[in-house]
């Protein structure tokens, strides 16, 4: 592998991971969203 073989797969893998840590940060997000709704719609005042 040359040099700017090795530098272009790193800034792949680079931008994969964020790729993943932002789903994972999103995905977060979501589940907490839903267990709002879920409580509201439950009627649940705590």
């Amino acid at each position: 592998m040359t040099t700017a073989e090795t530098y272009v797969t790193a800034a792949y893998l680079v931008f994969l991971g964020v790729l993943l840590l932002y789903v994972v940060i999103y995905s977060f997000k979501v589940a907490s969203l839903e267990r709002a709704v879920a409580k509201i719609s439950s009627g649940d005042k705590s």
